[in-house]
């Protein structure tokens, strides 16, 4: 009598847990529909997950124990059917057997007594292990087992009017050595079975629930790790979700969760994209402002609207892409485009206007040859304008293709190099002192390639000049440092920003301002600089400036260019 008031309570115990394991099942349904539709914050999602497990652990455990205690066994094993690797794995929680002996009890599926119940999903006792031939597959020898009793762990599939639709064994459940030394029996096995289908209803559910979690943390690293943006915003205007990326953009806690979007995130073209994906079907879309870290970021921002399996409304799901740097070339190539315009128009008019000049007086013959050499002279100088300009799209645009501009390496004499580009440079303006400055003995020769440095110093000097409207020296230092060589082009025009001064080496960027809004130029010479000093000549190149001031552009290659070395960079 005292056996049967046991098992009622064991029954209303494992009702109690089954149902309790339904509306985890249910909760958890919830969770990851809500998980799926945005990224939530690591933390938050580990507290919900770790108590229903556990609290399954617990009742399996206790389960364990009752049926031990009822039918007056030894130890207890739950084998569970691995199906990655075919076999059936011994698994927390057992009765009386130790965890480092539990690890290594494991069979083929398709082997021994074990593998015979799970395939058959029949009962089967064995009362003698030593004597009985099917056994001996078996570790049965590890937990020093003499007679036992192994049913299938089957979970069950019912349909609205509680019949059996589905039978799905997922492993077997082991009693062994009866106590008293006695043997299992027929009425033993009708209690396990019953029992069983409690172990394997709540396995199953234990395991259904850990695999979801794990898919779950999975998608939410994975939200984490964007770096889009991505925010959930309830129709109630609360942020129900949001990622590292997005509270980074806003400078916002994980504590941001629950609040409302308006007060937290005050952007108002960001609250009304929200709203026209709530009442537009097509969702919302548009760009918002942010200071990010000091400067203004731009973001895209897509929004639309999120609805569950049941059509219920979960809110709006907001995407934040920064597209700052696009939106800086667009405007860099608009500049661009006027200012290459400019610069052709220039050469042109005055090509066209003095050879129509010279050309109109030669059967007048007014002008001397003097005048002709002059007006010949300006639109040789403008041709040779126009072939600068070309060149430079050229290179930019084998730079921008991965082809880099063929070096041709030599050893050459730097001195001379430096007094010519300064001689030529010298002649070309009339209202600037150029000056060579050597601050001690140069090495006699270097190697390098003679002509792209030749072009890196012209096009430092023709800068400026350039950007010194007013006149001036123009200085250029050059100073032996052993292994390599410092060089310095110095003047006294407007001076550079602090805040370009890290740019002005980007390919369009030009500094614009009342200053030199009128010094014309395709903010291409500096990027092909960079190129040249950096990538052919492996060496460093950066700029020191004070507006009103001037700057001072320097320049350190090395002496002695590894040559291969150099190749392989630029190949």
């Amino acid at each position: 009598m005292s056996d049967e008031n046991e098992l009622n309570s064991l029954r209303e115990q494992l009702d109690a847990a089954l149902k309790r394991n339904a509306e985890l099942e249910q909760k958890l349904q919830q969770q990851e529909t809500a998980a799926a539709q945005s990224a939530s914050v690591r933390g938050s999602a580990e507290s919900v997950d770790v108590a229903p497990i556990n609290e399954a652990d617990v009742t399996l455990r206790r389960l364990v124990q009752r049926i031990a205690m009822i039918l007056q066994a030894e130890k207890i094993v739950i084998m569970f059917h691995d199906r990655e690797s075919g076999e059936l794995m011994g698994i927390p929680p057992s009765y009386g057997v130790e965890e480092e002996k539990l690890k290594l009890f494991r069979i083929r599926a398709s082997h021994g007594i074990s593998g015979h119940v799970f395939r058959e999903a029949t009962p089967l006792i064995f009362h003698d292990i030593m004597n009985d031939p099917r056994a001996q597959e078996d570790p049965f020898a590890l937990l020093h087992v003499s007679n036992g009793l192994t049913v299938p762990l089957v979970i069950e599939k019912r349909d609205e009017e509680n019949r059996v639709i589905e039978r799905t064994t997922i492993g077997v459940l082991h009693a062994f050595n009866k106590r008293h030394g006695e043997d299992f029996n027929d009425e033993d096995v009708r209690l396990l079975e019953r029992m069983a289908r409690n172990v394997g209803s709540i396995i199953a559910n234990l395991q259904l629930y850990q695999e979801a979690i794990q898919k779950r943390q999975e998608l939410v690293q994975t939200f984490e790790a964007l770096t889009a943006g991505l925010m959930l915003v309830s129709s109630e205007g609360r942020i129900s979700q949001i990622n590292s990326s997005a509270r980074a953009i806003f400078d916002l806690g994980p504590e941001t969760v629950g609040k409302d979007l308006q007060a937290t995130i005050p952007v108002p073209e960001l609250f009304n994209i929200v709203q026209n994906a709530r009442e537009n079907t097509e969702g919302g879309k548009g760009e918002i402002q942010v200071h990010v870290a000091g400067s203004e970021r731009i973001y895209e921002a897509q929004a639309a609207s999120v609805h569950g399996e049941d059509g219920k409304d979960l809110g709006v799901v907001v995407i934040l892409n920064d597209v700052t740097d696009m939106r800086n070339i667009d405007k860099m190539k608009s500049s661009f485009v006027a200012m290459a315009s400019h610069e052709l128009r220039t050469p042109l008019t005055a090509i066209k206007g003095f050879s129509s000049t010279l050309l109109e007086g030669l059967d007048a013959d007014l002008y001397t040859k003097e005048d002709q050499r002059e007006f010949l002279g300006i639109v040789v100088s403008e041709c040779d304008r126009l072939r600068r300009l070309i060149d430079d799209l050229l290179n930019t645009s084998r730079i921008e293709s991965g082809e880099s501009l063929q070096p041709n390496y030599s050893r050459f004499p730097l001195l001379p190099l430096l007094e010519k580009s300064v001689a030529v440079q010298q002649q070309a303006s009339s209202k600037h002192r150029v000056l060579l400055q050597v601050h001690n003995a140069l090495p006699e020769t270097i190697v390098g390639d003679e002509d792209k440095l030749d072009q890196i110093l012209t096009n430092l000097l023709n800068n400026a000049i350039k950007y010194s409207p007013n006149g001036g020296d123009v200085t250029v230092h050059a100073k032996n440092e052993g292994e390599s060589t410092l060089i310095g082009v110095e003047d006294q025009g407007m001076g550079i920003p602090k805040e370009h001064l890290q740019r002005v080496f980007e390919k369009f960027h030009r500094v614009n301002n009342d200053d030199n809004r009128k010094i014309y130029g395709t903010g291409l010479g500096l990027f092909l600089v960079h190129h040249l000093v950096t990538q052919v000549h492996m060496g460093e190149i950066w700029a020191e400036s004070e507006v009103g001031k001037g700057s001072t552009f320097w320049v350190r290659i090395p002496n002695e260019l590894d040559i291969e070395k150099a190749k392989q960079a630029n190949e």
